[in-house]
């Protein structure tokens, strides 16, 4: 696998999404979780998807329970969730596994093209990020404590590339 659209992901709603869906977009894609001290992050998320959407950024948000049980409920409640909460308006995907035996391809091709600190492979916690240019590479890791907001100029730049 070389590129972000060699795989594919499956919507909260169980529709199976090939990436190569997103060609020619940016991606910013976050594991997420309903009750994590980072969640009010889906507000600056859905800002960045509001103001950048039609410049060709895709926000995906991948949830996931691995982090001391932070997001325990079905796709069902969490898709309801991040809607009522939040405001939600960008994709967001089935529950899964980001780290260990059971992590999705998605994600083990993702920490291995962007390893974080020390090299380390493994997702630390809920809400890490990382910025996918159009050719479908990953540009940048950031850590759950990095704002949405904080990464605008980022997506800005790899908007115009």
């Amino acid at each position: 696998m070389t590129s972000v659209y060699d795989f594919e992901a499956r919507q909260i709603d169980g529709t199976e999404v090939p990436l190569s869906r997103y060609k020619g977009k940016v991606l910013l894609i976050v594991n997420t979780a309903s009750k994590c001290g980072f969640t009010p992050q889906f507000e600056g998320l859905e800002a960045l998807h509001k103001k950048y959407a039609g410049q060709g950024l895709a926000v995906l948000g991948f949830p996931s329970n691995q982090f001391a049980n932070q997001d325990p409920g079905t796709n069902e409640e969490i898709g309801a969730f991040c809607v009522q909460n939040y405001g939600v308006s960008f994709p967001m995907m089935e529950k899964i596994e980001v780290n260990g035996s059971g992590a999705t391809p998605l994600y083990k091709w993702l920490t291995k093209e962007a390893p974080g600190l020390l090299g380390s492979t493994a997702i630390k916690w809920n809400f890490t990020k990382f910025l996918v240019g159009k050719d479908g590479r990953v540009l940048k890791r950031y850590a759950p404590v990095d704002t949405p907001a904080s990464m605008a100029r980022d997506i800005e730049a790899a908007l115009a590339a």
